[in-house]
């Protein structure tokens, strides 16, 4: 029995046969699938691994020893994406990664009308989850938004090293370190519960309400968690932060952002990378995989998931632009298997085509500049 198992692009077709309990994985195997279950089991998860320290290395965003901050809000995309860095730093991992990861979570109950009991219910069950990282983990409430300077929108000096001197940073910090699993000397921070006041969820509340359109709502909530989550790594001296958006959600993104007339900005929503705040820098490493990949991958090695209402919470498919277009992509996607792809083929050319016009127009510039 083996796994004729041959390139990544022999695994991305996935699905799961309930009868026999088996996983099917494209041309990973060549053997009875029943018989096989266990054996496909591995190759499932080292092709679903192995995606994720790709997608960091082939970028090289991330330098060695960076103090990287997870954003989780609980759902299964963030969920699988802190388990991924949990399995990266582990003793047993193949290719350690190299990055101090901390742990943020939003919580939103005050923008969508949920008690304070509701909250902090499930602030404890994340809490819970938080800890057993042995990360350390900042629980914010949307509310603190209202005290964040506007200074936060204002892109401060990158500290980002050159491309050319990685390979300097890594020989550094494996010295530095000696061995070293990145993390395991910065102290765990609890958090015994939201520190929240009735007056800012009032306010927020009341914010909230001046959006005449759920549709204007989200895209309001939208920017108060990006600004809140910029403004909590700078704080904590964090200069990466790591978003869960999947492809599947960045493919919804970019269609809805196009019906929304921020085609300007799809480069910084939907891609990789995102550094129009300079020191720090948003990326986007779960990109590359599905909502179903990762709904397999959490179901079965058992990656926990809390899930939280949002503003879309018992709405129609017809109440918001974002709403309408997540269910018509959802629905395509059911008769076409292939959109999500194309549209994500197609949101990475935007990127190309956005970075070699940028690149023309500089050296363009300083050309005439010189002259």
């Amino acid at each position: 029995m083996y796994c004729n198992r041959k390139t990544n692009e022999d695994l991305k077709e996935s699905a799961v046969r309930h009868g026999g309990g088996c996983l099917s994985l494209g041309k990973c195997f060549s053997v009875d699938q029943c018989n096989a279950s266990l054996l496909l089991r591995t190759c499932f998860k080292d092709y679903f691994i192995h995606k994720f320290r790709a997608m960091l290395g082939k970028n090289r965003v991330i330098f060695p020893g960076e103090k990287v901050l997870l954003a989780v809000s609980g759902g299964p995309s963030s969920s699988s994406m802190l388990r991924q860095v949990q399995e990266g730093l582990s003793q047993n991992a193949h290719k350690k990664l190299r990055f101090s990861p901390g742990i943020v979570y939003i919580d939103e109950g005050g923008a969508v009308g949920r008690s304070l009991e509701e909250r902090l219910r499930t602030a404890s069950e994340l809490q819970a989850v938080f800890r057993s990282t042995g990360f350390p983990f900042h629980m914010v409430p949307l509310e603190q938004v209202l005290d964040v300077p506007p200074s936060v929108l204002v892109p401060a000096a990158s500290s980002q090293p050159a491309a050319s001197v990685y390979k300097a940073a890594v020989d550094g910090f494996l010295q530095a370190a000696g061995g070293r699993r990145p993390g395991a000397a910065v102290q765990q921070q609890d958090a015994a519960g939201l520190d929240v006041l009735e007056a800012h969820t009032a306010s927020l509340q009341q914010l909230m309400d001046s959006a005449t359109s759920l549709t204007a709502r989200q895209e309001l909530l939208s920017s108060l968690r990006q600004h809140l989550l910029v403004h909590t790594a700078r704080s904590h001296g964090y200069s990466k932060l790591m978003l869960g958006d999947s492809c599947s959600r960045s493919a919804v993104k970019l269609l809805a952002a196009v019906c929304l007339g921020r085609g300007a900005q799809l480069a910084q929503d939907t891609g990789f990378s995102d550094s129009r705040y300079g020191d720090v820098v948003s990326v986007r490493p779960m990109r590359d995989y599905s909502a179903k990949e990762i709904a397999f991958y959490n179901h079965m090695f058992g990656v926990p998931s809390v899930l939280s209402p949002s503003l879309t919470t018992k709405t129609s498919d017809k109440s918001s632009i974002q709403q309408l277009t997540e269910s018509f992509i959802t629905r395509l996607q059911a008769d076409f298997p292939s959109t999500v792809s194309t549209i994500y083929r197609s949101d990475t050319h935007t990127h190309t085509h956005t970075h070699t016009h940028t690149h023309t127009h500089t050296h363009t510039h300083t050309h005439t500049a010189a002259a």
